[in-house]
């Protein structure tokens, strides 16, 4: 899958009214299978997911800078949706470009296994309350049962 795949399918997601974190989802989708194709690496799962997210943003998707966090990461969020809302791309910086391809391709490829994802939303899982989670299968449940 391309990147104008992942624009396409965001786009798709947006027209049929979905939540941006869904439209996001498509560019991080789009990050593992560059991973786990041996294009780069990536430190963490959380890495591989902060890539999509900014890819995301920058690509016009209105995902909104996270509400907890550093504030170093959510100056980034804020910069890219900028950028993102600027549209027409300028060219990247050639050189930054290959300083941060050469510094991802040196990282590990186990970042976005099957096992360390699982390992990761079972963490995200379990930092939240059970009340938010019962609340979030309800909802899921909800709109299968729209879906059908």
């Amino acid at each position: 899958m391309s990147e104008e795949d992942a624009i396409e399918r965001a786009r798709e997601d947006e027209r049929e009214g979905k939540s941006a974190s869904t439209q996001a989802g498509e560019f991080v989708r789009e990050e593992m299978e560059h991973i786990r194709k041996g294009e780069h690496g990536a430190r963490s799962p959380e890495q591989a997911i902060a890539i999509g997210l900014s890819e995301a943003r920058r690509a016009g998707v209105k995902l909104p800078p996270p509400k907890r966090g550093k504030a170093r990461t959510k100056r980034q969020a804020k910069r890219d949706l900028a950028k993102g809302r600027r549209g027409g791309r300028k060219k990247p910086s050639t050189k930054r470009s290959r300083a941060t391809k050469r510094a991802l391709k040196r990282e590990s490829r186990r970042s976005a296994s099957k096992k360390a994802l699982s390992r990761r939303a079972r963490r995200a899982a379990a930092r939240r309350s059970a009340r938010s989670r019962s609340a979030a299968a309800k909802k899921a449940a909800r709109t299968r049962k729209r879906r059908r």
